[in-house]
């Protein structure tokens, strides 16, 4: 079954920057498209970021959009989130998927001073 492991969260400062990773497996990673979530406490999970399988079309959320940035490395088998001039609203735990029903632990971001 699809399985991911979500790394990179840490406590920073506002406008700093982090890069999450997401190394999956379970799936033929090259055929699919990926997706960058987060959860507040107490709320759904929210897209953030989506690339599809070859890459070549990438869609944000309002409002993380030219701060946050999607790539992958299907040689790794993993996604990664860009995350520049962060925010105190950014913070939440941040997952990532591929449509399927299983998710990872996330990894949790903090922005605050």
């Amino acid at each position: 079954q699809a399985h991911f492991v979500e790394t990179g969260g840490d406590l920073v400062q506002p406008g700093e920057s982090l890069r999450l990773s997401c190394e999956a497996s379970g799936f033929t990673f090259t055929d699919a498209g990926l997706t960058w979530y987060r959860q507040y406490p107490g709320k759904e999970r929210e897209m953030v970021a989506h690339i599809i399988a070859d890459g070549s079309r990438k869609n944000y959320a309002d409002t993380v959009k030219g701060r946050f940035t999607i790539s992958r490395d299907d040689a790794k088998s993993t996604v990664y989130l860009q995350m520049n001039s962060l925010r105190p609203e950014d913070t939440a735990v941040y997952y990532c998927n591929a449509g399927f029903p299983y998710w990872g632990r996330g990894t949790q971001v903090t922005v605050s001073s």
